[in-house]
């Protein structure tokens, strides 16, 4: 009872954490990069572009710690569905990573002068970098959550139509992150249902945690592999007995 609960309010502090973090950070950075000719007041507000892209980062530990606190829990109830959510979690701070560093590199090109035509065409491209870098990040991870909540929503680890709510929300998060890379910008009202889901399963884990009767039963004997490995091994039957 006490590991349950440990780890169901660690994992919902990291999804909080993630929300203020993240959140903090790209209103920073934005509002330097969203001014028409951003790099000539670069000097001015280098401080708030640095600290963004500083907290932009710090989300990396966070995400991290999310896809590593889940892993044993997910894994004894289907082990490729625990590994894809931790590859995906593993793509997208690298990428989100590289995006925050892209936007730290324009303070030593603005110091190199602003007035040419390339550092201008430099700066843009280190910011749609970021942005692209952000919109693939967020597609791996809604593929990689969406499988993760298909999980929870057969294994009642939490109430059904919490992760039925994180299925629907991670479904539409990826068709805005596809669309904005096409460039149609509609993934900010896509990204709605996923984060009430998020913040939703933040506050459930805090208070309620996963729910005890599917979590243990994932750490009984011979549980380990869960669902996935049971129906492979029903598949397997079914052809010898053909």
């Amino acid at each position: 009872m006490d590991f349950r609960m440990t780890s169901s309010r660690l994992i919902g502090a990291l999804f909080i954490a993630g929300f203020v973090v993240y959140g903090a950070g790209f209103g920073l950075t934005s509002s330097v990069i969203g001014a028409p000719d951003f790099l000539s007041t670069i000097s001015a507000y280098q401080s708030t572009l640095v600290l963004g892209a500083f907290l932009l980062l710090m989300n990396t530990p966070v995400d991290v710690g999310k896809a590593v606190l889940f892993y044993p829990i997910v894994e004894n109830h289907g082990k490729r569905t625990a590994l894809a959510y931790l590859a995906a979690m593993i793509v997208q701070v690298v990428l989100l990573s590289l995006g925050a560093l892209c936007l730290l590199m324009l303070v030593p090109l603005a110091q190199q002068g602003v007035d040419t035509g390339v550092a201008q065409a430099l700066g843009s491209l280190l910011t749609e970098a970021n942005t692209m870098a952000y919109q693939i990040g967020q597609l791996s991870l809604a593929s990689g959550a969406f499988f993760l909540c298909w999980l929870l929503y057969r294994t009642r680890l939490i109430p059904q139509w919490l992760a039925g709510l994180g299925v629907i929300g991670y479904a539409l998060h990826g068709a805005g992150a596809i669309a904005e890379i096409f460039g149609i910008p509609i993934s900010l009202i896509l990204l709605i249902p996923g984060g009430i889901f998020e913040l939703t399963l933040a506050f459930w884990l805090l208070i309620k945690g996963f729910d005890p009767e599917a979590y243990a039963a994932g750490f009984q004997p011979g549980a380990h592999g869960g669902h996935e490995e049971v129906v492979h091994e029903e598949l397997v039957h079914e052809e010898v007995r053909r």
